[in-house]
This record gives structure tokens, C-alpha cells and sequence, in this order.
């Protein structure tokens, strides 16, 4: 009797490991192994005609939508979760930039443009953007959110059909990430890169 009371617990973990398999993870978002680095060559276009690097996003975190600039129901439901997700991070904010990426010529609707006052939002090629991001098996770059660490590496995704629920869910993994961080990150890019 006594011999089995001090071999249980064994057998009970060795059970419960190698059976059960109890899951670890805490992410929302599907971490993206290996991280993608950024295409820093890749030429982007403001709304205002100016040309740049994708590269100059780079040390900063960034969270990342992908849409035409006709912007269509689920692409405005992505800027509006992007945008409260940043604003609820209270004074960690300024350490995340929200990012739409337009890809098409398609003029963005005018009634968009006030609320994107706090984006980014650049044009850019679309198949050159499909060799660095890439969506979850059998759905489209569209339906989904990314983000991207200061060092431009592309290390997470959000599941497609965020709503306000799941996207309080996205911001946990977005808290987390900017505590984990906190040591070596700071607010804004530096001057001379």
C-alpha cells in the first residue's frame, strides 16, 4: 500500500504527459515559426504620392492589415478592432503602430480618411507582399491580422473573422508581447536608421 501511494504521482505524470498531452500555449494569435523577415527593399507609396521602403517600419511593432482601398465591410472591421486594440493599450500605444496595407490603386473612400488619421497606410505590391506574409491554409491575406516585431521579422497572425470578443483575446497576446519586450523596446523609431 505505502509502495503504491509513492509511485502514483509518477505514474499520474507520466500518464497525464506522454496520454493526455496537456497544451502549453497561451497565444492567441498563431506564432509564425521561423519568423518572416521583412522585405525592407519593397517600395511603398503613401496616400499622399510618397514613395519609401517597407524598411522604414521597421523598430517599432506593428499590426498589420492587408486590404484593397476599396475597403469593403471586413477590411473597415479590421481598421476599427486595429485601432482600438492600439487606443486600449493605454500608455504602451505609442510603442505600436497600426498598418494598412492598400493593394490595389483603388482611391481609398473618403469617409475613411479621419479615421485613419493614427494609421499607416501605404500601397504596395501585392505578389511581393504575398512572398513575405501569408494567410492560414485555405483563406485569403485579407481575413487576417499580423504583426510584426520591432526588428521587422513577421511572427504572428491572428485567426481570420475577428470580431470585438476574439480581437480582446488579440490584445492579450499584444500586452503580453509589449511586456515581454519592455526591456529592449522603446516608443517611436530612431532619427537616423
Amino acid at each position: 500500500m505505502l509502495l503504491l501511494v509513492c509511485v502514483s504521482p509518477v505514474v499520474a505524470s507520466y500518464f497525464t504527459y506522454y496520454v493526455v498531452r496537456p497544451e502549453g500555449r497561451r497565444n492567441f494569435g498563431e506564432l509564425v515559426q521561423p519568423q518572416q523577415p521583412m522585405p525592407v527593399d519593397m517600395v511603398t507609396q503613401a496616400l499622399d504620392g510618397q514613395s519609401s521602403t517597407l524598411g522604414a517600419l521597421r523598430h517599432q511593432w506593428l499590426l498589420v492589415s492587408v486590404a484593397p482601398g476599396a475597403c469593403d465591410a471586413a477590411c473597415q472591421n479590421h481598421l476599427y478592432l486595429q485601432r482600438q486594440m492600439r487606443e486600449s493599450l493605454g500608455r504602451e500605444k505609442d510603442r505600436l503602430d497600426w498598418v494598412w496595407l492598400v493593394t490595389d490603386d483603388t482611391p481609398v473612400p473618403a469617409v475613411l480618411q479621419p479615421g485613419l488619421q493614427q494609421a499607416t497606410v501605404l500601397r504596395v505590391d501585392p505578389q511581393a507582399l504575398a512572398r513575405w506574409l501569408a494567410p492560414e491554409q485555405g483563406r485569403a491575406l485579407t481575413e487576417h491580422l499580423y504583426v510584426v516585431d520591432p526588428m521587422g521579422n513577421w511572427m504572428m497572425r491572428f485567426p481570420a473573422a475577428l470580431d470585438t470578443a476574439t480581437a480582446a483575446k488579440a490584445k492579450r497576446d499584444l500586452e503580453r508581447l509589449l511586456r515581454a519586450s519592455a526591456s529592449w523596446d522603446t516608443a517611436g523609431r530612431p532619427e537616423k536608421m
